[in-house]
């Protein structure tokens, strides 16, 4: 009956689209959403989308939900988390860069208050609204007034929180851990005291405990759960039973791991037969020298993700346990493309801090907020260490696994997180919903391309939501995205305004079948990506007509959003 409700609102939402509701389908169900986001991983990282990473539950959710193929994101942390919160692109919700303030209101750096969350649209609409994970969202990280946490998630719509406000912290003890309203310590919070703390488990947790907590305490009453894993965004940390049971999956190297992630590509039908990879970035297997560092940084990366994956499975166990899997959208995705960046990896970093016998500070048990997300030390006093020769995994080490791995994750395409080409912008989405699938599209690939923008308007659209014109006497900024419940059933999104990227001065255009796109400082490309997804063929010199309209097109947007010149001037350390 929940599906067939269901479909008569969908059929009315297209004939009407000003309201789902009519008076005798107004005792219809509304779905839970629970969103879930890793941070920087690949495209192909999944086993459900190619890779060979251990992943049962997120396969499980795609075998029996609908994957989508050409799902974006914007490249960076910072600004998918306010386009995916907002249903705006960044800069109109302040956050065109990262948590620096540069002067323009496209960055300043913390969402506006032209914008609205999900989670306060949907408490509008009587959902009940949780958050585990990062926010990283605000630059206003000290809790020492009520005016800092402005931005914080309970003032932002959630009616509970566990998670970071920073960017990226150890796995083992995360920088500006938060419970509601109040910095904690993992090391000294009276709730929560695993026998081992590890920041993706503790997210899974808190996630597992609100949706118990809510089957108790509020079972009449629908609800929105944004979980925010920081995997497997740097520094490499995992558990060591989980990097163990990678142990020499990665000893043939990069390429061939490439080539074998493509050719399962191929037979899941995620790209075209005739795909070729692109150009190898970053070194080949043959000019690795120190090869058990390269291994160790997959191997634990590979962890980071399996773990994650756990998590994920004890969420899903726990709806299922409590009667409320079948009526819950859970949408999978993750905020970038493979992170390229080469922390902890150089010769001349801190490779000099070697473990010492004795920690040189005694522990810490407070909740403290360190100046920056990367430690001189960790809680106990050992200094972290990085450089090559620094295995990577442990508590101690401060490492990313670096542009070679990176071009793995993201097989088959190029570029990275920062860039708008393929390999920076492309994510999974997984949408599973047992009561809201029909037989038949379970297991479905969906083709058409969507966007961040799209999942405010898809939430707002499930939760017969109004989207409000005004908030706390602001005026709001219409929604830039459309509903993508007719795509997970198998329908015509209708999109009727391009695709729009900028970041770092690299921007993009996606327009039905060709896409526009430039690296800063570089000249204008054009692909058509019906035939060459790849970016392979610069069809810009071909096309001159096309090059000209599009142009245009993503220049007014720019206008429109406020996006600036880069490099913006830097006034402000904590980005």
């Amino acid at each position: 009956m929940i599906f067939e409700r269901f479909i008569l609102r969908l059929l009315l939402s297209l004939s009407f689209p000003v309201s789902w509701m009519t008076a005798d389908i107004a005792d219809a169900a509304k779905p839970n959403i629970v969103l879930i986001m890793a941070d920087d991983m690949g495209w192909s990282d999944l086993g459900c989308y190619g890779g060979e990473i251990e992943t049962p539950n997120l396969d499980d959710l795609a075998e029996n939900g609908v994957r989508f193929t050409q799902f974006y994101n914007t490249s960076r942390c910072c600004p998918t988390r306010a386009t995916l919160l907002t249903g705006l692109y960044a800069h109109q919700a302040g956050i065109g860069h990262m948590m620096a303030d540069r002067g323009f209101d496209a960055y300043r750096g913390d969402l506006n208050r032209r914008c609205v969350t999900i989670a306060e649209v949907l408490k509008i609409a009587d959902y009940r609204t949780y958050m585990a994970g990062k926010w990283h969202v605000t630059k206003r990280v000290n809790p020492a007034n009520e005016s800092e946490r402005s931005n914080w998630p309970l003032q932002r719509g959630f009616d509970r929180f566990y998670g970071t406000i920073h960017g990226a912290g150890s796995f083992f003890d995360p920088n500006s851990l938060v419970r509601d309203n109040t910095l904690i310590s993992p090391y000294a919070d009276p709730e929560y005291r695993p026998l081992e703390f590890y920041y993706t488990d503790a997210i899974s947790d808190h996630a597992v405990r609100f949706v118990g907590d809510h089957s108790r305490e509020h079972a009449e009453t629908p609800f929105f759960m944004y979980v925010a894993y920081t995997a497997p965004h740097w520094p490499m940390h995992a558990k060591a039973t989980d990097i163990a049971r990678y142990k020499g999956r990665y000893d043939v190297g990069f390429d061939a791991v490439r080539e074998a992630r493509l050719e399962r590509l191929k037979s899941l039908g995620l790209v075209d037969q005739q795909t070729e990879l692109t150009p190898q970035q970053g070194r080949t297997w043959d000019s690795v020298t120190d090869r058990e560092f390269e291994l160790r940084c997959m191997e634990v990366f590979a962890a980071m993700i399996d773990t994650l994956d756990q998590g994920v499975g004890r969420i899903v166990a726990e709806l299922k346990r409590t009667n409320q899997l079948d009526n819950t959208l859970i949408l999978f995705l993750q905020d970038n493309g493979g992170c390229a960046e080469g922390m902890g990896r150089s010769e001349t970093s801190i490779a000099s801090r070697h473990r010492t016998a004795e920690p040189t500070l005694p522990a810490l048990a407070a909740g403290y907020l360190q100046p920056n997300m990367i430690p001189e030390q960790t809680r106990d006093g050992f200094p972290v260490r990085q450089g090559y020769g620094v295995l990577p995994g442990e508590a101690d080490t401060y490492h990313g696994y670096g542009q070679a791995w990176a071009n793995v994750s993201n097989t088959p395409f190029r570029e990275f997180k920062h860039w708008v080409h393929e390999g920076g912008i492309s994510t999974p989405l997984i949408a599973h919903w047992p009561a809201g699938i029909p037989m038949g599209r379970q297991n479905a690939l969906e083709t058409q391309p969507a966007h961040l923008i799209d999942l405010m308007a898809t939430c707002v659209n499930l939760a017969e939501a109004t989207y409000p014109t005004q908030y706390n006497g602001e005026t709001i900024q219409p929604m830039e995205g459309v509903n993508l419940v007719p795509a997970i059933l198998g329908q015509p999104l209708n999109r009727t305004q391009p695709i729009f990227w900028e970041h770092e001065g690299n921007r993009a255009i996606r327009k039905g079948d060709w896409k526009l796109v430039s690296k800063h400082p570089g000249d204008w490309e054009l692909y058509n990506i019906a035939v060459d997804r790849t970016e392979m063929q610069n069809l810009a010199s071909q096309q001159p007509d096309v090059v000209t309209s599009l142009s245009a097109q993503w220049q007014a947007w720019a206008d429109r959003v406020g996006v600036q010149s880069w490099p913006l001037p830097k006034n402000d350390h904590r980005d």
